[in-house]
């Protein structure tokens, strides 16, 4: 037989050869660890939506940072589970808030260690939105003054990078604007910069007590059946300051990803968000599927699809299975 092909196999014909021609890496420095932390003493509370994530009090939170250190996470991300809400947010921006008092402690405890502050109003806030309600209406450039308090004052806690995720028109310009004058013009900020109005969300939602007591966040976060907006969001935060460009979810929005990167040339960041953390978490302990090879195909489609860095509620997980 005289065939004439292209012989594609001879690079996949043994493990040797198949990593020595890989395109796409997973490195553990593309991690980035959310953690969720309280008030009180002694506390590591399951969520009971997502198996293996827990909320910290502050007197055990370090551990849990000392932990994503060891595993060799250079970052993380703090969402806080305040004491008290109230309509306006009060703890967001209150210089003994829970987000403020963790920074200080683990900055002081890891200073290696990345702080990342999500910069949001709607664990803060009584009725669960991400900026002020007047009339049942969430108010646009009203909700951004105290979205810059809430910067400034994690900035001065300590935190290295400032992450708003409210979705307000002019949050990034804001925000960049409010930490320059307060003389944090080194602090970069990771903007939600294309955040759909996904389902995804739910289990986050039970982990940081956040959902909206009335109506939804359609009026702000982005229609799922939209890709050109995409496009105008991340310009706009391009041009308002942005340092770096999320997009949230990630599974269901890689084209978006793909999209964003062939567009624009900051650090992308895909948010591996709860829902998807929940549904494989589920059917690895039912036994339908092998929990680290989805996983890590999941880790490597968001890379290949154009992501510089992966938030994700699997980084220990990650981090240990890139270690063996």
């Amino acid at each position: 037989m005289n065939y004439s092909f292209d012989r594609h196999r001879r690079l996949r014909n043994s493990k040797g050869m198949r990593d020595l021609v890989r395109e796409t890496h997973v490195h553990t420095k593309d991690l980035i660890y959310p953690i969720f932390v309280m008030d009180g003493n002694d506390i590591k509370n399951p969520v009971n939506s997502m198996p293996g994530v827990y909320q910290w009090s502050l007197d055990r939170v370090d551990a849990e940072a000392a932990e994503a250190v060891e595993k060799g996470i250079q970052a993380i991300i703090l969402f806080g589970v305040p004491a008290h809400k109230d309509a306006v947010g009060t703890s967001a921006y209150d210089t003994e808030g829970i987000v403020q008092r963790a920074t200080r402690q683990i900055k002081a405890n890891h200073p290696e260690l990345t702080v990342i502050a999500d910069t949001c109003l709607c664990q803060f806030t009584d009725h669960g939105h991400c900026g002020v309600v007047q009339d049942g209406q969430i108010l646009n450039d009203e909700s951004l003054d105290l979205l810059v308090k809430t910067a400034v004052s994690q900035a001065e806690a300590g935190a290295d990078i400032i992450a708003p995720s409210n979705m307000m028109d002019g949050f990034t310009t804001a925000i960049r604007q409010g930490l320059d004058e307060a003389g944090f013009k080194h602090v970069p900020v990771m903007s939600y910069s294309v955040k759909y109005s996904s389902a995804f969300y739910g289990p986050f939602r039970d982990a940081a007590h956040s959902s909206p007591q009335s109506g939804d966040r359609k009026t702000y976060q982005m229609d799922p059946a939209n890709r050109r907006e995409a496009f105008r969001e991340a310009r706009s935060d391009v041009e308002e300051g942005a340092d770096f460009l999320i997009v949230k979810p990630a599974l269901s929005y890689l084209d978006i990803i793909r999209d964003v990167r062939e567009r624009e040339e900051l650090p992308i960041v895909a948010y591996n968000v709860s829902g998807e953390y929940s549904m494989v978490k589920a059917a690895a302990q039912n036994g339908w599927i092998d929990e680290e090879a989805v996983v890590m195909e999941k880790m490597v489609s968001m890379k290949r699809a154009g992501a510089d860095l992966i938030l994700t509620y699997f980084a220990k997980d990650v981090a240990d299975w890139l270690n063996k």
